[in-house]
């Protein structure tokens, strides 16, 4: 999902807490735009392809581009269950044609390589309280699922094509730096939150500040669905993109996908529908179990006294002697 989450396998994430990263069903972050929280678990790698119908026209500056892109995304997790290497490449093919220049465009449009490391789960050595006397109760929303869990993202953008896909005339670097800060939120009826707000291309031209907030629902063990919001804001484009979706369970390594985006103006006009797959090689996965820690029971003082007592003697106690 971007669907990104699968928001019933997500659910796997916090209701099962007593793992590690790793679930029993892949956890994609396609076809949305927005990265999860939780990492795949150590020595799992995983595949995110799709490939993507363009559309783009402006119309101050009268131009139409048309054509199709293909996103690839590695990941792969490794050193500890919480920390995750993401390599995404972004291919475009397409036919540019304004007043002045008709060009067929095609390359790398991007290349991201960043790491993800998980700081924080509310729902580590978390144990639901039981309540004996209420099935109700015992299968209520928990409100401790509400506390986000946090993950941070730090990476580089390899800018190989930077001139010929952009909307701007202006020189851009070859490496640009991209930090991202991720919350997740498991809520009530099966669904999921996550937020992200990064900056991107840090030090160039096209410095840019966003956000990516994708709700996810989960309707059965297969389908799932979400809608997301993404804005983004440089010196020389801001624009905010809609995106709906679902995806589909084909088996506990396999997804498939497809979503459409639609921005919200004219200068310039977006839209894309695309079709995807993600699939998760984790033969070589140990299981991780973390155990809550042990309570301390409370010791029956009154009664441990009492014993106590009997058997305690003072050392200047006299013997009594029978008669």
């Amino acid at each position: 999902m971007k669907l990104k989450l699968l928001a019933i396998f997500s659910c796997s994430l916090w209701f099962l807490n007593s793992f590690a990263q790793y679930t029993d069903d892949i956890n994609s972050n396609r076809p949305g735009n927005s990265m999860s929280a939780f990492s795949l678990g150590k020595t799992v790698f995983q595949l995110e392809s799709g490939i993507n119908y363009l559309d783009e026209s402006h119309n101050l500056l009268d131009y139409k581009a048309k054509g199709y892109g293909v996103d690839l995304t590695a990941r792969y997790g490794f050193y500890r269950e919480q920390f995750e290497a993401v390599i995404n490449l972004n291919y475009q093919n397409d036919c540019y044609d304004s007043e002045l220049l008709s060009q067929h465009r095609k390359g790398i449009k991007t290349t991201t390589i960043g790491f993800k490391y998980l700081f924080y789960d509310p729902m580590k050595n978390y144990d639901k309280p039981t309540n004996v006397y209420s099935w109700k109760a015992n299968h209520q929303y928990d409100w401790h699922y509400i506390i986000p869990s946090l993950a941070g993202y730090v990476g580089f953008n390899l800018n190989s094509n930077k001139e010929l896909f952009s909307r701007t005339t202006e020189t851009i670097g070859t490496f640009g730096p991209k930090a991202m800060l991720i919350t997740q939120n498991i809520l009530p009826k099966s669904c999921v939150l996550i937020t992200n707000v990064f900056m991107d291309q840090y030090g160039t031209s096209m410095q840019s500040l966003g956000y990516v907030v994708t709700l996810t629902k989960g309707f059965n063990d297969q389908w799932t669905g979400f809608i997301e919001n993404k804005g983004i804001k440089n010196d020389y484009y801001s624009d905010g993109i809609f995106t709906a979706g679902a995806a589909y369970l084909v088996s506990s390594s396999l997804q498939l996908d497809a979503s459409v985006s639609r921005n919200y103006k004219d200068t310039p006009k977006l839209l894309y529908a695309g079709l995807g797959a993600s699939w998760r090689f984790d033969d070589n996965y140990n299981e991780v179990l973390y155990r809550s820690p042990k309570k301390e029971k409370k010791k029956d003082k009154s009664k441990k006294s009492k014993e106590k007592e009997k058997t305690k003697k003072r050392l200047d106690e006299v013997p009594s002697v029978k008669p």
